[in-house]
């Protein structure tokens, strides 16, 4: 909570704050990739760098969690910090570096607005971005004390045991410890990131959705080939030189789209390779031995893009409450239909709680469809990888 004196200043100062957040970020990762350079090369996704999309994400969680100080002064907005803290988790993000980040940012800040930063201002701000970043740092070291390693070392050691074709641009991983050792325990819908050494020396970390149940003894990731250099430097990496027999660096799991225990019903909603969390999800359910109705949506673009599509029939089928609606763009003679997912046209159980993954718009017309159907905010839950610069974290 904002201290008494904060609250005025940083309502009065929000909408220049807003106004100039954008270029408030930009100017941070330049000072900090300037001190820093090695955070860039090995810690940021440098893709995301290079689109803006990384700066644009940070600009939209302060402004979040500012306006949440002002309008909700007595909560958190604890789905938006659970989703940062995993992401940071799961790059090995220290307490250590929010003071980094402190310093760069708040030069970034005076440069930006000059002679409007007053000490008054300064402090209050001061104040904003080190409850969000306390609250980071609580959150990730529950994180790290749940997998049991010390803060920031989540990183080991496993072996490719198989490689698998899904599609043209999909390939599946199956994972094994390299030292023969368990693998450690995961929740249904959690991911771990990859760390490759690149050609150029950068070591550049992604993350990847563990796509089959926890308890296994193996892990299965699958990397769709991404577009664009660099932003798809690591998927091409790993499609070009990942092979049986060779050791990955991968942190312990994370993630905050995980399902829970209980019997209500759900539905899972995912397009393009964003079906691989909701596949762990299904694997689960499957093995456990489920009787929830479950209703499964996934969207692509054609049936031959749609990685891993028998196995997601075949799961649905092991689920007594099982249904499976299929959209394609271009759906041939598959049965799907055609165009656009439109969970409108489904019927619903009542009380379902939703899971979604996917790409932004997907993510959008989907959420918005099921809170125009009566859906509570709160029960729809989504996952999106890549900076999250989306506004609707209600969800």
């Amino acid at each position: 909570m904002l201290s008494e004196q904060a609250v005025p200043v940083v309502r009065a100062t929000l909408p220049a704050v807003g106004g100039a957040i954008g270029e408030i970020t930009e100017r941070f990762y330049a000072r900090l990739f300037e001190a820093h350079p090695v955070l860039l090369r090995d810690v940021f996704n440098r893709g995301n760098q290079a689109t803006g999309d990384q700066p644009k994400a940070l600009a939209a969680s302060v402004a979040t969690f500012a306006v949440a100080l002002l309008e909700h002064p007595d909560t958190r907005p604890d789905v938006m910090l659970a989703r940062i803290a995993n992401k940071h988790a799961s790059l090995g993000v220290t307490a250590e570096q929010y003071k980094v980040v402190h310093e760069h940012l708040f030069a970034a800040i005076v440069e930006v607005l000059g002679d409007a930063v007053t000490p008054e201002v300064a402090q209050a701000w001061d104040e904003v971005y080190w409850l969000m970043a306390n609250a980071l740092i609580a959150l990730e070291a529950r994180l790290y004390a749940e997998a049991g390693v010390e803060s920031g070392d989540v990183w080991r050691s496993v072996r490719v045991a198989a490689r698998r074709e899904e599609t043209p641009d999909a390939v599946s991983l199956t994972l094994t410890a390299a030292d023969g050792a368990p693998l450690p325990a995961s929740r249904p819908g959690q991911y771990v990131s990859v760390r490759v050494q690149l050609p150029d020396g950068a070591r550049q970390i992604r993350q990847y959705s563990l796509s089959s149940a926890p308890g296994r003894p193996e892990w299965r990731i699958t990397v769709k080939r991404a577009v664009g250099d660099p932003a798809g430097e690591v998927s091409h990496h790993l499609h070009a030189h990942a092979a049986a027999g060779d050791v990955l660096e991968v942190s312990a799991p994370f993630g905050s789209l995980v399902l829970p225990a209980g019997d209500g019903p759900l539905l899972l909603a995912s397009a393009g390779i964003g079906g691989t969390p909701l596949l762990a999800m299904l694997d689960h359910l499957a093995a456990t031995g489920s009787d929830r109705t479950v209703v499964v949506v996934h969207a692509d673009r054609t049936p031959a893009a749609h990685a891993h599509a028998d196995e997601l029939r075949s799961l649905v089928d092991r689920l007594p409450g099982g249904s499976l609606h299929l959209w394609y763009e271009e759906p041939g003679d598959s049965g799907a239909r055609a165009g656009h997912t439109d969970v409108s046209a489904l019927d619903l159980p009542a009380g379902a709680t939703a899971y979604l993954s996917g790409p932004l718009p997907f993510l959008r017309a989907v959420r918005g469809d099921l809170i125009a159907a009566g859906v509570p905010a709160a029960d729809v839950h989504y996952e999106f990888f890549g900076p999250d610069v989306w506004l609707g974290r209600a969800a």
